[in-house]
């Protein structure tokens, strides 16, 4: 039997929605123990002077809690 928790990040990329999720699980990997999935809640562009500078998503990231 195992107990997960949930826990919400925001990462941010001025490349790609995709280069933000991938820095968000990046670094929540280094912090939690046994990440296993993400589910993106949301996805969100800066825009400044008409051009994209920035891409965030806020995931909600899934870990195994150790006994």
């Amino acid at each position: 039997m195992s107990v997960a928790r949930v826990t919400e990040i925001t990462s941010s990329s001025t490349k790609s929605f995709q280069d933000a999720i991938e820095l968000g699980i990046g670094r929540a990997s280094k912090t939690l123990k046994n990440v296993e999935g993400a589910w993106i809640q949301d996805q969100k562009i800066v825009v400044e002077n008409g051009n994209i500078t920035a891409y965030r998503v806020n995931m909600k990231v899934t870990f195994i809690l150790e006994e």
